[in-house]
């Protein structure tokens, strides 16, 4: 089974301008614990629950004013639709990960995982 089969097409996203209190409001909403940050399709970071609580939370940031792009991982470790789910699975046991945004052939985000 390919990763296109298995992921989450409806992924939600923000972009490196959007606070961090709107991020954990869009997660709070939708239940997860991930937001990728894309400039258009193009990812370009990714914040976790945990990058909310140790960038920010316990640095003192003011929610309303620090933004994503202050915060995000932008290293993201991601994996391409036409990759299996097992070799998907590996990468994010490899990479110690449980979110993984999924990218077509033109980089675009089009899913997580």
């Amino acid at each position: 089974m390919n990763v296109s089969d298995a992921m989450h097409t409806k992924a939600q996203t923000a972009t490196p301008e959007t606070s961090v209190q709107d991020i954990a409001k869009m997660m709070e909403k939708n239940d997860i614990g991930a937001i990728p940050i894309a400039e258009g399709r193009r990812l370009v970071g990714i914040v976790t629950d945990r990058d909310i609580a140790v960038r920010a939370v316990a640095k003192g940031s003011d929610l309303r004013t620090t933004r994503a792009g202050d915060i995000m991982t932008e290293s993201v470790v991601f994996c391409k639709t036409h990759e299996s789910v097992d070799d998907a699975v590996h990468l994010m046991e490899q990479k110690r990960v449980r979110r993984l945004p999924v990218l077509d052939d033109k980089d675009n985000l089009v899913g997580m995982l």
